[in-house]
């Protein structure tokens, strides 16, 4: 081969080169993964909690109705936002207890009736107060997210404290809202004699992280 076919050929040798190079530089940068915080098989409580003073007892107490039938997931973006079209977290009221059977189906079928409104649904929205993911040290946090209690959706402001347990994240978080807000009848019944307006609700949560793998 001729010293001006090698000079050909080392030429076209550096075209397809730069070309290869061209094609990878314009290739589409890969979408950052996202992060699916799913409600672990176990870990999980919620509880409302509402003053009340009962007939025959000199000192008001409080009555608290457990539940652990929770289920569902939040997935939050590369930049820390939650995607709010893939969050929920869902609550089943069939099955909360509290200490007294009476008071349980008095809230079953007059102040939440469980028959038409099954269960509470938390949709998340946005955090406040946190720019970095979780450590193994607690922090305090906010949770914008709107809830909906019998038929009607509102606007709430949880506070957490949560931190990280190996892939997990493990935290408590707690809001408070009247019965007016939701359209809840306030119980009234003979035993009772004062039912307080606020209805506290607590959750105890464990999620199981991972990356988006699409």
């Amino acid at each position: 081969m001729s010293s001006s076919s090698y000079h050909r050929l080392a030429i076209l040798f550096a075209l397809l080169s730069a070309n290869a190079v061209l094609a990878q530089s314009k290739s589409p940068t890969p979408k950052p993964k996202r992060l699916h915080f799913t409600v672990a098989p176990s870990g999980n409580e919620a509880r409302y909690r509402v003053r009340e003073q009962l007939a025959g007892f000199d000192l008001p107490n409080d009555a608290i109705g457990v539940t652990k039938d929770i289920a569902g997931q939040f997935v939050v973006d590369s930049d820390g936002k939650i995607v709010r079209d893939s969050s929920k977290i869902i609550v089943q009221l069939t099955n909360l207890k509290s200490d007294k059977t009476r008071r349980d189906g008095f809230i079953q079928r007059r102040t939440l009736e469980t028959s038409k409104f099954p269960q509470i649904e938390l949709v998340p929205v946005m955090f406040d107060g946190i720019t970095a993911p979780l450590a193994r040290t607690p922090k305090t946090f906010a949770l914008v997210g709107d809830l909906t209690v019998h038929g009607v959706t509102h606007p709430t402001t949880w506070q957490v404290t949560a931190h990280s347990d190996g892939n997990d994240i493990v935290g408590t978080a707690v809001t408070s809202f009247t019965f007016k807000d939701f359209s809840l009848e306030q119980p009234r019944v003979p035993v009772v004699l004062s039912v307080a307006d606020t209805i506290k609700l607590e959750y105890d949560f464990r999620f199981a992280s991972e990356s988006d793998k699409k």
